[in-house]
């Protein structure tokens, strides 16, 4: 990180704060991560004193009301028994490409997403749990019997609409380029 212009250095670290109280993990490289754990905890401190003065605070960093908001309704009132390490460093390993060591940074405090449990929740239970009581109950009619005996009818297939005809390539060039030994 040090070998950035110091408008980008602050940028990628800003970035890299607003996706941590987003997502609440991020993986990143392990350079990045040590150098905004400082921020983080400065901005989940502000976030613990809840005044309008914090909130100001906070806003000039993140720029984003929804963001901060979120970091003083949500995040700063999980961290209200703790004084520090409000993030951990989760290493990875080496990163394949150019073997950075890459790192999963993430809030000590984490909200689990409730979203996922109703949508388990809303599967486990049976769809058709209505209670009817029944009017009478009659045999079907044979109307009722013939009717279901009968094969559906065949679906119909959707009509087959003709393709546009390709655009020409860079507008015509393939007629002058016509061999691959022809081209440049």
């Amino acid at each position: 990180m040090n070998n950035r212009f110091t408008s980008w250095r602050k940028a990628t670290l800003i970035s890299l704060l607003k996706n941590l109280l987003i997502h609440q993990s991020i993986k990143t490289t392990k350079v990045r991560a040590s150098s905004v754990q400082p921020l983080v905890d400065k901005i989940i401190g502000l976030a613990k004193e809840n005044s309008l003065a914090a909130k100001r605070r906070a806003y000039r960093v993140l720029g984003e009301h929804d963001l901060v908001a979120k970091l003083f309704n949500e995040i700063g009132p999980r961290f209200k028994e703790r004084s520090s390490g409000f993030t951990r460093v989760l290493n990875l390993g080496l990163r394949r490409g150019d073997g950075a060591r890459l790192v999963v940074l993430e809030l000590t405090e984490i909200k689990k997403k409730e979203i996922k449990k109703a949508k388990k929740e809303k599967a486990a239970s049976p769809k058709n749990e209505q209670h009817i009581t029944p009017v009478a109950e009659q045999p079907p009619s044979e109307e009722k019997k013939a009717k279901t005996t009968e094969a559906a009818p065949p679906k119909q297939e959707k009509p087959t609409v003709p393709k546009k005809p390709t655009k020409q390539f860079l507008g015509g060039l393939r007629k002058i380029f016509k061999k691959e030994r022809d081209s440049l």
